[in-house]
């Protein structure tokens, strides 16, 4: 088990109006760690994501990444934090649709500041590794939907951030990509060090992921894991 944070949460709460949807959230999140977040639909687990990415703000609270104080920092700092550290994995392919897959990575990767040459070698990387190479030209429109979602994460791990947050990331794609999938967020996690928190409805992430978490009634409980299955020995005679 890692020993350094890349999360840590203190009783982060988030209202909107009346509805209150996180209510004193805890959460330690270690680097290099893949976390699943389960929980019914308006159960707060996108809304407690946005506000790890620095997408929100707490009502109340506090969440640390990397050892800043997200919610203390300027706007202006906030998103050189999202641009520089963390990386999205949106439920909804959010792809520019005048754009190839390629150019909509690439997109992505001149905010850092790549050279040329570097974006390149991780474009063509990102979707060699989601299986997309054929398609690097091909405008979303010509893309089914589960090889947008495709783009979409080859997009997050051609930043090479230290935090990717994914919301739904197999959600439209067949079970056999899945666990391609999820087995390279593991590989991933292993080779740099990279943190996962996986939003999930899907069955399949509990075999990847390292810790798993419940959002009940505005909080996250961790999940027990589960008990080995007894052996069972006979006696002849």
């Amino acid at each position: 088990m890692k020993t350094d944070l890349c999360i840590r949460a203190r009783g982060v709460e988030r209202r909107f109006g009346s509805l209150h949807v996180l209510r004193g959230v805890d959460l330690d999140v270690h680097i290099g760690e893949m976390v699943g977040l389960y929980g019914p639909s308006g159960s707060g687990k996108t809304t407690l994501i946005n506000l790890i990415g620095a997408l929100d703000r707490p009502n109340a609270g506090r969440i640390e990444v990397l050892g800043q104080d997200i919610a203390a920092l300027s706007d202006r700092r906030r998103v050189q934090k999202r641009r520089r550290e963390i990386g999205f994995i949106f439920q909804s392919a959010t792809l520019l649709p005048t754009y190839s897959a390629a150019e909509n990575i690439d997109l992505a990767l001149r905010l850092t500041r790549l050279g040329f040459f570097e974006r390149r070698r991780r474009v063509r990387a990102a979707l060699a590794a989601m299986g997309l190479s054929a398609w690097a030209d091909h405008m979303p429109e010509e893309l089914s939907g589960g090889q947008r979602q495709r783009v979409t994460i080859a997009r997050a791990l051609a930043m090479q951030p230290r935090l990717i947050l994914a919301d739904e990331p197999t959600s439209g794609i067949d079970s056999a990509t899945s666990k391609r999938v999820l087995a390279l967020f593991r590989g991933v996690a292993a080779a740099e060090d990279t943190t996962f928190v996986i939003v999930s409805h899907d069955p399949m992430v509990l075999k990847f992921v390292d810790t798993v978490y419940d959002l009940e009634d505005g909080k996250v409980i961790e999940r027990a894991a589960p008990l080995p299955e007894p052996s069972f020995i006979t006696a002849e005679g």
